[in-house]
């Protein structure tokens, strides 16, 4: 991940520079990014006065939201203001982020923002990000450098607390790091060496088959630490956001889910708990995702870049549109009781 088009800012540890628009090569062509003057990929501004008969949708997650790879107008939030009549969205996505620190954005930039939908997209890989301290970057100069992250802790009473906020606004040397501050160092996924080597062999969906490769095993136990983070995040979030007839959580699956290479069951089973514990919508995209033929899952992602293309991107609107419905219909009956 880049620096160039992002800036430090004390809650969250950066933010894309506020009004920058760039193209970014990619194997694609390249794409076009745009940001808002609060600091995101977004086509509107935050403080927009809100139209008459237009309902607001807010969407959180990483770069599978953000749109790494596509542009603005191709991204699911976007595509969704073509399927929900009268919706517009307001995209808070940060590459690079993990469920902790989009939950300090909507903290910092969403509250008060007024809407009538909470959407937060949690790629499941998060489970193991939001366990990280420092997250690497590439500079300017093409150099890999790590930069802290806010985070959160969890104390014997099973409360969060967050460390390293705000975070160093400078670059730190790893090898400054103690031992177990390098452990913390996100890594970018499992087995990165080994998943290098069979992808330049070309084996690796095939290998993956025949082992039961698990991307995310932080979701087979409820006691596993990365899930317990999980969990308290989320529930901490719908507690403080207290409208949980608006939520709407969408885990976003990995590329081996939606291929058939990984087993879903794990992370499904664990998100359907916490959302019925707290009582928002679950929208599950996976089953959607898998009616389409093997080709046209394949042509969710990139050759070798892992997020989602436009086709992608529109399946996912495609799902998430239908649960969108029903919640704007459940805050307009609701709303229509309250004023009789």
């Amino acid at each position: 991940m880049t620096r160039q088009c992002f800036e430090y800012h004390p809650a969250t540890a950066f933010r894309f520079i506020p009004g920058v628009r760039a193209r970014i090569p990619h194997e694609s062509g390249g794409y076009l990014l745009r940001a808002n003057k609060q600091g995101f990929r977004c086509d509107r501004d935050f403080d927009e006065p809100r139209r008459e008969h237009i309902r607001r949708v807010l969407v959180f997650g990483d770069s599978f939201t953000a749109g790494d790879g596509v542009s603005n107008g191709k991204r699911y939030s976007d595509v969704l203001e073509t399927l929900v009549r009268d919706a517009e969205t307001y995209n808070f996505g940060l590459p690079g982020s993990g469920t902790d620190q989009q939950y300090l954005a909507w903290n910092a930039f969403g509250r008060g923002v007024e809407h009538d939908v909470l959407v937060i997209a949690v790629l499941v890989e998060n489970v193991r990000r939001i366990l990280s301290r420092y997250r690497r970057f590439v500079d300017d100069a093409g150099k890999v450098v790590v930069f802290a992250k806010p985070y959160f802790s969890m104390d014997a009473q099973g409360h969060l607390v967050l460390h390293q906020s705000p975070p160093q606004a400078s670059p730190i040397a790893e090898t400054a790091l103690s031992s177990e501050e390098r452990a913390c160092v996100d890594q970018g996924g499992r087995f990165r060496s080994l998943r290098a080597l069979v992808r330049r062999a070309g084996l690796q969906s095939m290998l993956q088959a025949v082992t039961r490769y698990q991307p995310v095993p932080d979701y087979a136990s409820v006691t596993s630490p990365g899930w317990q983070l999980m969990r308290a995040i989320l529930r901490h979030w719908a507690s403080e956001y207290r409208d949980v007839s608006r939520l709407i959580i969408m885990p976003l699956p990995l590329y081996q889910h939606v291929e058939g290479t990984a087993v879903a069951t794990p992370y499904q089973r664990r998100f359907a708990e916490l959302c019925s514990e707290i009582g928002c919508t679950l929208h599950d995209p996976l089953p959607d995702l898998q009616r389409y033929t093997r080709e046209q899952r394949r042509g969710f992602r990139f050759s070798v870049d892992i997020h989602p293309t436009p086709e992608g991107h529109a399946a996912i609107a495609k799902s998430l549109a239908p649960a969108i419905q029903t919640v704007l219909s459940r805050v307009t009956k609701l709303n229509q009781q309250s004023q009789t």
